[in-house]
C-alpha cells in the first residue's frame, strides 16, 4: 500500500507480521491509526496483509543491523516472530530464531531506549497442567520438564525476556494459548486439525485438550498489554478449555460433517507418530503428518486460566464457535478444503 500515514501517528515496530497472530496484530495497529513498521524476510508471504498500510522492513532477527535503524522513534516494539514447528531436522535453527533472535531484538530495544516492548511468548513456556487442573501464569516450569524443541525454545526465549525486564528493559509478556480464526496461512497445528476435519482425514481422536481463543482477540490482547501490562509480568491470552472431542463436535455442528467416534489409545498414537516422523521427516525430508513431538505434547490436556489478563488488562475474548466458523470459511474460501455439503446454507443459518 502507498497511502500516506498521519504525521501524528504513533510509530510501532512489529516482528512476525506475516504470521498468524502477527498478521492480525498488524491489522489491529493499522486500524488504530499507528505508523506501522514490520520486519520480514524477503521471501515471506505477505498476501493476507497486502491491503494494509504497513512499511515493510526486509531483514533478519539474527542480524540487528538489518532493522535497527527502523527502531528510531518507536514508541512500542511488538515481538511476535517465532519459528513454530513440531518437527525440525535441524532444531538449532529454531533455537537461533526463537532464543537468540529475541535476545538480539531486546538488546536493540535497550540501545534505542524503546519505551514499551510486548513480547509474544506462549502457554508452551508455562507448566503443563496436572490432570484435573488448569495452569496460570504462576505455574512456572523448568527446562528439563519441557517436552520438544519448540516448547523448549519458547521457554528459553521467555527466560531471556524476563531477565531483560529485570535489567530495566520495559518488556511485558503475553502468553497466547491456541488461537483460531481466519488467515492461518501455514496452517498452524490447530488450523491443520480444522483442515483435516474438513477433508475427512480425522477418523479418530486422542484424549487430549486445548485452550482455544479467537485470534483477533489475541491481537487486541497485545494492545491491552501495551497499555496496561506491568513490566516483567506474564499474561495468558486464552479463553475456552476444550477436549479434542469437544472441538471436533463443535466443528461437526458448524459444518454438518460427521464427527469421528473412535478414540485412539495414546500408545498407538505414539507408535504412529514415531513411524511417521522417521519415514516422512528423516527419510523423505518432508513435514510429518503426525509429528512425534506433537503426540508427546498431547499426552496432557493443555488447559489454562486467563483470569489475570481479564482482571488486569480487560481481556474479554469472544465466541470460540464463531472463531472456528470464521476459520472454516477462510479455509474453504482459500482452497485448503472443499466446502461441506450445503455449506452456504449452514453458513447463513449460523450467522
Amino acid at each position: 500500500m502507498t497511502e500516506t500515514t498521519d504525521q501524528n501517528a504513533k510509530k510501532v515496530f512489529v516482528t512476525g507480521g506475516t504470521g498468524f497472530v502477527g498478521g492480525h496484530l498488524l491489522r489491529a495497529l493499522v486500524h488504530r491509526g499507528d505508523d506501522v513498521w514490520a520486519l520480514c524476510r524477503p521471501a515471506s508471504n505477505r498476501s493476507h496483509t497486502q491491503d494494509l498500510n504497513v512499511r515493510w522492513v526486509e531483514g533478519d532477527l539474527l542480524k540487528p543491523e538489518s532493522y535497527e535503524s527502523s527502531l528510531d522513534g518507536c514508541s512500542t516494539v511488538f515481538h511476535c516472530a517465532a519459528d513454530y514447528r513440531l518437527f525440525s531436522k535441524n532444531p538449532k535453527t529454531m533455537y537461533d530464531i526463537n532464543v537468540e533472535g529475541t535476545r538480539h531484538l531486546l538488546e536493540a530495544c535497550r540501545r534505542h531506549r524503546i519505551p514499551r516492548v510486548v513480547y509474544t511468548s506462549s502457554v508452551a513456556a508455562l507448566a503443563v497442567p496436572e490432570a484435573g487442573r488448569v495452569s496460570t501464569e504462576a505455574d512456572q516450569t523448568r527446562l528439563e520438564s519441557v517436552v520438544g524443541h519448540y516448547k523448549r525454545s519458547k521457554f528459553l526465549a521467555q527466560e531471556v525476556a524476563l531477565k531483560m525486564a529485570s535489567e530495566g528493559v520495559p518488556v511485558v509478556i503475553v502468553n497466547p494459548s491456541t488461537p483460531v480464526g481466519p488467515g492461518d496461512l501455514k496452517p498452524t497445528a490447530t488450523g491443520k486439525i480444522v483442515v483435516d476435519f474438513l477433508q475427512g482425514k480425522m477418523p479418530a481422536f486422542l484424549d487430549t485438550g486445548l485452550n482455544l481463543v479467537p485470534v483477533e482477540d489475541v491481537a487486541l490482547g497485545h494492545l491491552q498489554a501495551e497499555a496496561l501490562g506491568e513490566v516483567g509480568q506474564l499474561y495468558i491470552l486464552g479463553h475456552l478449555n476444550m477436549t479434542l472431542k469437544e472441538i471436533l463436535e463443535m466443528l461437526s455442528n458448524i459444518t454438518g460433517l460427521p464427527c469421528p467416534k473412535i478414540q485412539i489409545p495414546y500408545g498407538i498414537a505414539w507408535i504412529a507418530g514415531a513411524v511417521d516422523t522417521l519415514v516422512e521427516g528423516y527419510l523423505l525430508d518432508r513435514q510429518p503428518q503426525v509429528p512425534l513431538e506433537g503426540v508427546k505434547m498431547a499426552r496432557k490436556k493443555m488447559f489454562f486460566d486467563a483470569e489475570k489478563a481479564r482482571r488486569a488488562l480487560g481481556f474479554e475474548p469472544g465466541s470460540v464457535k464463531m472463531a472456528l466458523t470464521r476459520a472454516v470459511e477462510w479455509f474453504v474460501d482459500n482452497g485448503y478444503a472443499p466446502p461441506p455439503p450445503d455449506w452456504r446454507h449452514r453458513e447463513a443459518a449460523l450467522s
